[in-house]
Order: structure tokens, then C-alpha cells, then sequence
């Protein structure tokens, strides 16, 4: 082991619980997502519905709750109405620059949503769509029959009781250049002040995000104008970018833009409190993923077919699953504010699920989500961690988060260690004690830092159940890894508290099973 941390857990601090949106996910229409992705009619792995029926099933078990569409770029020239009713006629995409059928509007993405047990979160056309357009498809969502032309249209449409889309957010990058419709500043205050006043004139209950970034002369006067109106900001991030060349990076540069996250995070909080919000509006990192998407520009056909170049599965190694793990180890210590996060996309191009004719790929990142979704307790505790730098990179070769379950009886402890090919001796303290004993944990490495899962293999990198064991408070991390360890508390002053603050001299040692106190020696 060549290199020492440390991690501190609190167990006085009360703890935070965070939002399961942060869990979420989001699909485009962009290359192969939705169309030969998610929606395959006539493919013998499809439902009746057109569902494939195995991403469904995989995507169970991530637990997803909830799932942003149409974009992305594709919603600033997408209308509503062209994907709902029994006649629909194709259009053509101006972001991407091809033909989209229509097959799959706002009736068969609440449905896919309900299949996966996700709410659905539909962003809104603000690039050359209209606030009424906006609030018009709120109506025809959310409102019951008889409420109006665009609940009865619904309704006509085979849908009388509404679909109640909870989530809802005005535009996608309008800050940028290349969107459609971008807006300056000023512009963009404007029509998300009008928008946000119609979408809650038809439905004052939904959660409303609008576009923003982590810059204060975009987003502070936006909240200056419809602050007020608006429940979460919406900041995106990819921190390898390649829109134009496909040449992603190493190991070492991907894992040494793991901060990235937490900065543009602490930026965007320090913004809402200028501005006079940080109480009551909050965070959507509603766009992330290690890895931007591959599209140069232009239409030529062998450009469209440049974008296969983001489903080589070879691409998504531990250096994005880890990555992965330390951008919701950021969301999840700042949970008081990040209320929502959702990677970009569900599957194909970067995903987290390869989806191909005959079946699917679960990526090394899938195995992150499933990890957070299904071993981290439901509350956040304070801890800090001490931790030597990476060599190559400049970043610490640890990350760590503690989390704690509602009754406060379970620690589940999440250590990463970036190092690519050595072990790295980890002190462990809960609550000022030292850990010692054997303890359940998973672990999610691979044979090298460079190992991924593909059709022939799909099994290179999976989760693997282990005995953890912690002599002294110490223990050893496997290169390239990342492990989640319980252990088990005592309850502290009553059922749902969490503490461990030995005042009469005692001595406090953690076995594997539970906390025991010895006698005092005075």
C-alpha cells in the first residue's frame, strides 16, 4: 500500500436526509435511446406496448424515481402535439438533424415511467416554443376532463384521467449558443417569469426547475425575476468533453475531474444565496455524466453514424464508474440543497445500459447506481476525510460518505480509492472510536482500472459481496474500487437518533454484531 487516509463520522451532528431524486435518470431523443433503446415495437423482446421488456427489467433495479424527456436539445424545437393522438406525422429534429417518427410522445413516456416505477419530469420547449405552449402541455397532462380544450384532448385520446406529471422544467441550455432559441440573460428572466406564472395558473402543485448554470450574471437574474415561482434550478455537466473528436480520456485525467462536481454544486449554492433562495430553492443536476456525447457537426450520413461511436462499450471503465461515485458522493453531502440529479442518458451513448437487438449490457456505472440505490441509508452524516494526493491526478486518492438509516441503527460507510493499481490504508473513526472487527460490505472493482463490461463480457466488473475486515481502525482498499461497509449502531438516547458519545470513561468497541461497552477503568 503506498498510500494512508483517514475518515471521521460524526455520530452528534444531527443528519441530513437527502432527496431519492438524486437518484434519478433522463432519456433524449438522440441517436439510439429512445427509438432501438427503450422503444422497439416488433422486436421479440418488446411488450405489447413496445417496451423492451429486459431494459424494464434492469432498470427496476436501479429503483429509478424519476426520469427527465424529451431533452436536452431536442425539446427547443419539439412541439407537444405533434406526439400525441392517433395521427402523427414525423419531424424533423433541428438539434440532431434527423427525422424523429413520433412514436414515442407524452402518452407512451408517462406509461414507460409507470412500467419502471419512476415519476416521469418533462422538460418544456422554451427554445422556439411559447409559455403558452408550455402551460398548454401542463394542461393537457394534469387536469381533468372537462378543465379545458387540452384536458378533453386527453382525454379523447384514450387518456380521461390525467397523467399527473409532478415535475416540470422551462427549457434546456438556453444560455448556449448552440441550443435553438437561445436567449441572453435578460431574455431568458422574461420567459421564465411569464412561463412559470402560466404553468402555475394551470397547476400550482407541480415542481417547477427552469435552465440555469453555475454562473452568477446568468442564473441571479433569472431568480431576481422568477425566484419566486420556482422550486429547483437546473445546472448540467460533462467533464470530458467530446461533442467533436471521440478520443476519451485516461484513467488518471477522467478520475482528476472528480472535483468538478462539488465545485459548480458549491458555485450554484453560494448564487441562491445571493439571491436571497438558498432556503427554499434548490438544486437539479437534472444532466451529468463523466463523458459528453459524440456529435460533430453536421448532417452527412456518415456524421449521424459517427454518434455508434458512443456506444463502444470499452469506453466505460472503473474510471467512470468511480467518477460516478464521487459525483453522487457530492450531491449526497450536499443533500440540504441538491434535491435532484439525473445521469445523461439512461442508455445507450453514455449510459449506464447498453441496449442492442438481442438483449443488453449493464455498464460499470449501472453497478454504481444499483450500489447507492439499494445499500446507503436514507440520512447523510458529517464526516471528513484526510487523504494523500493521486499521483497524476489532482485529486485525493480517496472519496468517502457516510449515510444512516431512519432508524439510526445502521452505518453504511461508501470508500472510494482512485488509485489505479494500489491499495490504500484507510483509518476508519465513527464517532471519535476506532472501528475493529469483520464487517458486510460490496465491493465493485474490476481486474484492471481499464476493465469494462461488454457483450461478450458481460461480467468483468460486477458487484461482489465480502467480509471487510478492520484491525485497529485500520483497513485496506482494493485499487480502483469502490466499497460499501456496514456496521451496525446502538440507538443513543431513543429510537431514531443517532449518537455514540461515551461520557463516564467507558470504552466503545464495534463488532460484527453491534456496539458493545466495556467498564470504565476509573
Amino acid at each position: 500500500m503506498t498510500a494512508v487516509a483517514s475518515v471521521d463520522v460524526s455520530l452528534d451532528a444531527p443528519p441530513t436526509t437527502y432527496a431519492r431524486e438524486v437518484f434519478g435518470h433522463f432519456v433524449e431523443h438522440f441517436h439510439r435511446q429512445v427509438y432501438g433503446g427503450i422503444f422497439s415495437p416488433g422486436s421479440p423482446l418488446s411488450d405489447e406496448q413496445g417496451f423492451r421488456a429486459d431494459v424494464v427489467e434492469a432498470l427496476r433495479e436501479l429503483a429509478p424515481p424519476v426520469v427527465r424527456w424529451p431533452g436536452g436539445c431536442f425539446v427547443s424545437s419539439y412541439h407537444w402535439l405533434d406526439g400525441v393522438g392517433p395521427d402523427r406525422r414525423p419531424h424533423y429534429d433541428l438539434a440532431w438533424r434527423v427525422t424523429d417518427p413520433n412514436t414515442f410522445g407524452t402518452a407512451e413516456f408517462v406509461a414507460w415511467c409507470r412500467a419502471i416505477g419512476a415519476e416521469p419530469y418533462v422538460c418544456t420547449n422554451a427554445g422556439t416554443g411559447t409559455a403558452k405552449e408550455m402551460s398548454d402541455w401542463v394542461e393537457y397532462c394534469n387536469l381533468p376532463a372537462g378543465s379545458g380544450r387540452w384536458a378533453d384532448l386527453r382525454a379523447e385520446h384514450g387518456s380521461p384521467d390525467p397523467f399527473d406529471v409532478r415535475f416540470w422544467s422551462i427549457g434546456n441550455e438556453n444560455y448556449g449558443d448552440w441550443e435553438m432559441g437561445a436567449k441572453t440573460p435578460a431574455e431568458w428572466a422574461s420567459l421564465v417569469r411569464e412561463s412559470a406564472k402560466m404553468i402555475r395558473h394551470v397547476d400550482e402543485d407541480v415542481s417547477l426547475l427552469t435552465a440555469a448554470r453555475a454562473d452568477l450574471g446568468w442564473t441571479l437574474p433569472l431568480l431576481t425575476a422568477a425566484g419566486s415561482n420556482l422550486d429547483l434550478i437546473s445546472i448540467h455537466g460533462y467533464w470530458d468533453v467530446l461533442n467533436l473528436v471521440e478520443a476519451p480520456s485516461d484513467y488518471l485525467t477522467a478520475v482528476g475531474r472528480s472535483l468538478g462536481p462539488q465545485s459548480d454544486i458549491e458555485r450554484t449554492r453560494d448564487i441562491l444565496g445571493a439571491a436571497g433562495l438558498a432556503e427554499r430553492v434548490g438544486i437539479a443536476f437534472d444532466e451529468w455524466n463523466l463523458r459528453g456525447w459524440h456529435h460533430p457537426d453536421g448532417d452527412r450520413p456518415e456524421l449521424i453514424a459517427a454518434r455508434d461511436l458512443n456506444d463502444v462499450n470499452s469506453t466505460y471503465t472503473m474510471a467512470d464508474a468511480l467518477f460516478s461515485a464521487s459525483f453522487l458522493n457530492a450531491c449526497l453531502r450536499h443533500g440540504d440543497v441538491v434535491k435532484m440529479a439525473n445521469i445523461a442518458p439512461t442508455v445507450n451513448t453514455r449510459g449506464p445500459l447498453y441496449v442492442h437487438p438481442t438483449g443488453l449490457v449493464r455498464r460499470t456505472t449501472f453497478h454504481v447506481l444499483a450500489m447507492y440505490a439499494h445499500l446507503l441509508g436514507g440520512r447523510v452524516l458529517a464526516s471528513t476525510a484526510l487523504a494523500d494526493g493521486l499521483t497524476g491526478a489532482d485529486v485525493p486518492v480517496i472519496d468517502h460518505l457516510a449515510t444512516v438509516d431512519e432508524a439510526g441503527t445502521r452505518l453504511s460507510l461508501v470508500l472510494v480509492n482512485r488509485d489505479p493499481t494500489a491499495a490504500v490504508a484507510c483509518d476508519v473513526r465513527l464517532g471519535g472510536h476506532v472501528l475493529d472487527g469483520a464487517y458486510d460490505a460490496t465491493v465493485l472493482d474490476g481486474p484492471s482500472a481499464d476493465a469494462y463490461n461488454d457483450v461478450d463480457h458481460p461480467g468483468t466488473v460486477v458487484p461482489r459481496p465480502v467480509t471487510v475486515g478492520v484491525h485497529a481502525g485500520r483497513t485496506s482498499l482494493p485499487p480502483h474500487s469502490l466499497t460499501v461497509v456496514h456496521v451496525d449502531l446502538p440507538l443513543a438516547h431513543g429510537a431514531g437518533e443517532v449518537g455514540l458519545r461515551p461520557t463516564d470513561g467507558a470504552a466503545w468497541h464495534a463488532t460484527p454484531r453491534g456496539w458493545y461497552r466495556t467498564p470504565s477503568s476509573h
